[in-house]
């Protein structure tokens, strides 16, 4: 593992054409191998893509095998080069919308598409953040990705164990929560909505802390562009009229907003999660 990390950070000194060139080039190599993924993503997209040919379907897989690797790859840049060289491959549209809520309470919606670690480090440059993150089954990874989501400014990471009290603390004092609240964390505090037609264990967390803080949403979505072209960070206006307290309707907008982006751009988002793993009572698995 020491060795895979030392390697990438020899990989962050090779232009981005390269390293993007290198996580192509993985990303093929793991559609082939990693059959349990590629078994979990091409489910996903029968369900989300009926329509679809079974051939585009499997195109479209393979693509985002390449840009899942390629996103892990690029990490290097982020973690080990200099600000200035990850502020050039950013271009940010919308920022604006992002401006408008420095220093007040926010919830950056920040969905999981491949390039949302690129846009999470422009972010950190800029302002002092709280978020979350989820225990690696290695304590040193567990600690390697704190120290480099960190290494900008104060960033406030807190584990999913330590509950929201810090995050709810934090964003009083105005530093906006980055928040991917678009996975599968099961029912307990969520609800099933469709999410491209398939019920989805949607949380409706996002609803809840706006209506405990007061926050403005604010969606920013980060589009890997092809090449060593760079990344497009997007910021999007604060969602009006919500929260509705319908924490149904709420859960619903989320869900039909991330769809939207996905349309725009499918193979950029995470397939490789098991979106649909919980399911309402008597339904049948489908992983």
């Amino acid at each position: 593992m020491r060795l895979g990390v030392f390697i990438l950070w020899l990989i962050h000194f090779l232009p981005l054409w390269v390293i993007a060139a290198i996580g192509n080039g993985i990303g093929s190599l793991l559609y082939v191998l990693a059959a349990e993924r590629r078994h979990v993503g091409a489910i996903n997209l029968k369900l989300c893509f009926p329509e679809m040919s079974e051939q585009a379907r499997r195109q479209l897989l393979r693509d985002h095998f390449r840009l899942f690797a390629r996103g892990l790859v690029e990490r290097s840049i982020l973690w080990w080069s200099t600000p200035e060289r990850i502020r050039s491959l950013i271009r940010v549209e919308g920022l604006a919308h992002f401006e408008a809520i420095k220093g007040q309470s926010a919830i950056l919606l920040t969905p999981h598409f491949v390039g949302m670690d690129a846009g999470g480090q422009w972010i950190a440059q800029q302002t002092d953040t709280v978020c979350m993150y989820a225990n690696q089954k290695s304590a040193y990874m567990t600690q390697l990705l704190l120290e480099k989501r960190a290494r900008f400014r104060h960033q406030h990471l807190y584990s999913r164990q330590q509950g929201l009290r810090p995050i709810i603390k934090g964003m009083r004092e105005g530093m906006p929560f980055i928040y991917p609240p678009d996975q599968d964390q099961g029912i307990k505090d969520g609800v099933f909505v469709p999410f491209f037609g398939v019920p989805a264990a949607t949380m409706t967390s996002v609803s809840r802390i706006a209506q405990m803080t007061g926050a403005k949403v604010v969606p920013c979505i980060t589009r890997v562009l092809p090449g060593g072209a760079g990344y497009v960070l997007t910021f999007y206006p604060a969602w009006e009229n919500y929260p509705s307290g319908d924490a149904v309707a709420d859960a619903r907008r989320m869900n039909a907003f991330i769809e939207q982006r996905i349309l725009e751009m499918p193979e950029q988002y995470f397939w490789l999660h098991k979106r649909f793993k919980t399911r309402p009572e008597g339904e049948a698995k489908y992983y």
